[in-house]
């Protein structure tokens, strides 16, 4: 198993990064919050997962241990695929997720793109004793990662290599999208949002 890939950031995309490790580029799949966090060229540390499948091999990157580990934990509830369990942690941070269970909140989860009320209600039933009592208070260590969607949002475009000021028209064209929103913005589909208004304005 991969446990981390370090080197610098050789490419950056809406899902993904790619680090160079040893002269060889290597492609992880990661949460925009995660992404968010990389620049272009700059020194990066991700904790990864690899999924094995039949046709694929797939390494998921995390900004930390708790992140790789609570991808891995959602994955052995039934239904639960690599793709559910990155959707759940794009919105939630790991903390989050264990309030959420811990309280029983199904608005929470149903906040994940792919998770419906009997889906969420059955994942709360799974997890109760296994994803472990929150280790943060309050709005710090383990807010929703959806918080403060127009920093995640503007950080992770400039992390793309936009300038600062087509980041913030970016922002702005998506913001009535955010807005009207049912919930809490989730960052995911306002940066693919935010990618096509730059792209048409190229």
């Amino acid at each position: 198993m991969i446990a981390f890939v370090s080197g610098p950031v050789a490419a950056l995309a809406p899902d993904s990064a790619v680090v160079e490790v040893g002269g060889i580029g290597i492609a992880v799949q990661c949460t925009p919050n995660t992404l968010s966090g990389l620049r272009m060229g700059q020194q990066a540390k991700l904790a990864t997962s690899l999924v094995v499948r039949e046709d694929s091999l797939t390494l998921y990157g995390f900004v930390d241990d708790d992140e790789r580990g609570t991808f891995e934990l959602l994955q052995t509830a039934s239904g639960v695929g690599p793709r559910l369990a990155q959707a759940m942690l794009a919105v939630h941070t790991p903390d989050a997720l264990r309030r959420a269970v811990a309280s029983g909140d199904e608005k929470a989860l149903m906040a994940v793109p792919g998770i419906g009320k009997k889906g969420a209600q059955k994942l709360l039933l799974e997890f109760k004793d296994r994803l472990g009592a929150p280790i943060g208070t309050g709005t710090g260590i383990g807010a929703p990662v959806s918080t403060g969607w127009r920093d995640q949002l503007h950080a992770a475009l400039i992390g793309l290599g936009y300038a600062t000021r087509e980041a913030e028209e970016a922002v702005s064209a998506v913001a009535p999208q955010a807005e009207a929103a049912e919930g809490t913005p989730q960052v995911g589909p306002l940066l693919k949002a935010a990618l096509q208004t730059l792209n048409r304005a190229r």
